[in-house]
This record gives structure tokens, sequence and C-alpha cells, in this order.
């Protein structure tokens, strides 16, 4: 039996016996008097009973009880005993919002744990212990969820980095993480962050979003959707390029799962985000320093090592810095249908991205090597932008060509035009063929993959 478990049993035993002897606690009887400022005092109360569980229980222990549903109910059990030791006369509704905050305390995020538990949050925004904003269908909203103090925050905070193998502290205020779900975690702690912690959750559900949902959503069209169906099933090298929040890693998620599942794939991410549901996966996961800044490992480190490991495609999930070059010789030298992605405003504005971020690793390449590393490399750019009042599309599908003198040829194959702003202030618009058909479309008819002959006649595909 754990320390664990033999603590609930003991912690039962006396929970039972107070109710027939006396009560736990010196506080007990106060709790029992007058119902006058009943939030005041139920907040005295789950107080209370939380320290006595942190006195008894070894809480070292916690993740097994994070991973055990009979231990949870165990642990419920106790709380429950113990509200009716300490103030028989609560309300049920009182008595279970207690019990509630309590396990949400010990075994979850505390404050946190019903906006992840709400489907419709996208994105959890902590700006100090008293001030809490969600994203909910694409617009930000204050929230009444607050933490006691900035300690409390702090030990949230804490709770979910340290899952993940990381630290946060004064002399590593800045931490990336993840949730259980794959949802990105960005924590900033004082001295950086002036009125209190800061805390950044972008979501990502136990469940990812499929293809039909997106085109539900009219993220894209179908005739859009065909396409990049058909050139990761034909191994191009795509990028996909967007601003903060316009949905790349759901995208790439997404198209990944165009991937044969008899693929060998490696993935390389700062926070593990990806949920590829290819049977053949090796997922890395880049490391920040130790308190004495050794032992760290970057993206560029993951990149040279997953050459090794014979991959047939490599997906990163960010490019930022100096691993965009190895990126771009793994592309060229027989991993074809890899993906990234990278944040810029448009497809063009992506490449000279990619030149900059060549450059930031110190390589003194010259201009024209560099570029012409990129247009080798990569065949698609997908540009996905957030638009006014929340909505996400994918507003060009952009094939990268060739080189003339020393500028990289570009040709947009779909896009989509925004024609305006509704009453709600959110943007509407259409979806557009160019008239232009891909080069790489012998490619595609290469590996038995045909699309409609008048799929890219120049016409207006979808209105919003």
């Amino acid at each position: 039996m754990s320390r664990l478990q033999q603590g609930l049993t003991k912690l039962n035993s006396i929970s039972h016996q107070g109710t027939t002897t006396s009560r736990l606690g010196g506080g007990s009887q106060s709790s029992m008097g007058s119902m006058a400022n009943i939030g005041q005092k139920n907040e005295e109360l789950k107080r209370q009973i939380h320290a006595k569980l942190v006195e008894r229980l070894d809480f070292t222990r916690v993740k097994d009880v994070n991973n055990n549903e009979q231990l949870r109910r165990e642990v419920r059990r106790v709380i429950e005993a113990l509200c009716d030791t300490e103030n028989p006369m609560l309300s049920r509704g009182d008595r279970e919002l207690i019990i509630e905050s309590i396990l949400d305390e010990v075994l979850g995020f505390g404050p946190l744990e019903p906006l992840l538990k709400d489907p419709t949050v996208s994105d959890i925004l902590v700006n100090g212990p008293k001030s809490v904003y969600v994203e909910r269908r694409g617009k930000l909203e204050k929230t009444e969820i607050v933490f006691r103090d900035n300690d409390h925050l702090l030990q949230i905070i804490d709770r979910i980095v340290s899952k993940v193998g990381r630290r946060v502290d004064e002399t590593s205020p800045l931490v990336d993480a993840r949730l259980p779900d794959g949802s990105r975690v960005n924590a900033v702690i004082p001295p950086i962050a002036l009125d209190g912690a800061s805390l950044s959750i972008r979501r990502f559900g136990s469940n990812p979003l499929k293809l039909e949902d997106l085109l539900n959503y009219k993220a894209f069209s179908p005739e859009m959707a065909m396409l990049m169906e058909a050139a990761i099933k034909a191994r191009l090298n795509i990028v996909i390029s967007g601003g903060t929040g316009c949905g790349k890693t759901t995208l790439l998620n997404t198209l990944s799962s165009f991937i044969p599942n008899d693929e060998r794939l490696v993935t390389i991410e700062d926070a593990a985000e990806l949920q590829l549901q290819q049977d053949h996966v090796v997922r890395l996961e880049t490391r920040p320093p130790n308190i004495e800044g050794k032992g760290a490992v970057t993206t560029r480190d993951l990149v040279k090592n997953a050459l090794r490991m014979r991959p047939e495609r490599i997906i990163i999930g960010e490019c930022r810095g100096a691993e965009t070059l190895d990126m771009l010789q793994a592309m060229n030298t027989g991993h074809s249908g890899s993906m990234t992605t990278l944040h810029a405003n448009t497809p063009r504005e992506g490449l000279s991205r990619l030149e900059t971020m060549i450059m930031m690793g110190g390589f003194e390449l010259p201009l024209k090597a560099m570029r012409q590393q990129i247009a080798s490399a990569v065949d698609v750019v997908i540009q996905a932008n957030r638009l006014q009042g929340g909505p996400r599309k994918v507003t060009s599908i952009t094939e990268v060509m060739n080189m003339e003198q020393d500028i990289i040829i570009m040709q947009e194959i779909f896009r989509y035009k925004q024609l305006g702003i509704d009453q709600n202030g959110k943007a509407y618009g259409q979806f557009e063929a160019t008239g232009v058909r891909p080069s790489f479309i012998n490619r595609l008819e290469a590996k038995g993959i045909k699309l409609p002959s008048n799929m890219f006649s120049e016409r207006i595909l979808m209105r919003d």
C-alpha cells in the first residue's frame, strides 16, 4: 500500500471518529455559528479542510491520484467526511462547491479547472491573481475566476511546468510547457512580470479537429482540401505560415492525418502539442538548460539527430532559428514530405523569414545560395490568418516554383478574399481559384493522384 493510500485510510478513520466524538481541529465551533457572510466563511472552511488534507497526506504522490480514479474517489470521500465534521449545516449546493473546489486544488490546477473543462474556451489569459480572461468564439472576455494571491498563482504555475520537467523561478522567469491534453502553456513570473505572474494557455482539445470540422467552420473550401491532401500524399514539402493564434498547429495536426500510416515520422517541438494519429511516430521535445546553464537540447540538435533515425518525414512544430537551414537540407536530401510552421503574414514574407532565420544561425551564405536552398526545398506555402471578429481561414495556397536571377518565383493557386465586416464585427468574404494550374501536377499524377480537370479554373469556390 502506498503512503498516499495509508494516509487516506488513516484520515478516513479519524474523520469517522470525529463524527461521533469531537470536532476535527480547533476552529470548527466558530464555523457552526451564524450563517451571515456565507461566502467568506465557506472560503475559510475550504482552507481548513485543505490544511487537514495537507497535514495527513503524502502529496508528493499526487501524480498517482491523477492516474487512478479509485484514489480520486477516496480523496473525495475524505473531503466529504471533513465537510460533515467541520460544518454539517452546510447546504447541499455549498457543500458540493467546496468539495469540487478542494478536489481541483489538490488534484488539478485549482481555479483554472472550470475553464479547462469548458469546451468553448480556446485561450486562457491570466494577468496576475485577480485578472483572468478567456477567449470564446474569437472574442476576449473577463471571467470572475480569481486566485487567492500571487503565491497561489505561482503554485499552480509550478505544478503545470513541473509535470513536464520544466522549472520556473527567479533565475529562470520565463517558461514554455504543456498540459496533459497538449495545450500550450507560457508563464512569466516576477521580477520580469511587474504586476504578478502571467500565464497564457492555448487550448488544444483531447479530440483534435478533423478535416470535416474545419470544412464545417469554412476554414477552407473543399477544393483547397483536395489540393492539400494531394500535396501531402505526393510527398511535397509544405510550410504553414501565419500569425500568432491563427491556427497553424491545428492545421498541421489536421493535414498530418493524410500521411499514410506505414511511414515513419519524427516530430520535433519546443512543447509537444502535435497529436498525430499514425502508428509509427517518434516524438522529440527540446529541453531548456538546467540551473547551472547546462544540458540544453535545442531544436537544431534534434533535427540533426532526427536525420540519423531513418525518418521518412520530419515535422517541426515551428521553425524559429538556426534549425531552419538543417530543415531545408533535410527536405533536399531524401526527406520529402516534411512539414513545418513559421510566423509570417504572407507567403512571400514567409520565405523572407526563412532567409532571416538562416542568417540568425550565423551562417554566412550568399543571398542567392540561400534562396536556391529555399526554392528547391519548399514546394507549397499554406497561409493561415485570423481575421477580424475571430474567424480563422486558409487565405492562400501558393506554389514555390524556381529561381529567376535572384528572385524566388511563386504563384498563388487558391486565395481567400475578404469582402467586408458584418453587423457583428466579423469579417466575411469568399474563396477563389486564381486560374493558375500548379506545375507540380505532374508529380501528383506520377503518384497516381488525379484531380478534377476543372479544379483550377478561375472562379469563386465558396462564400461565407
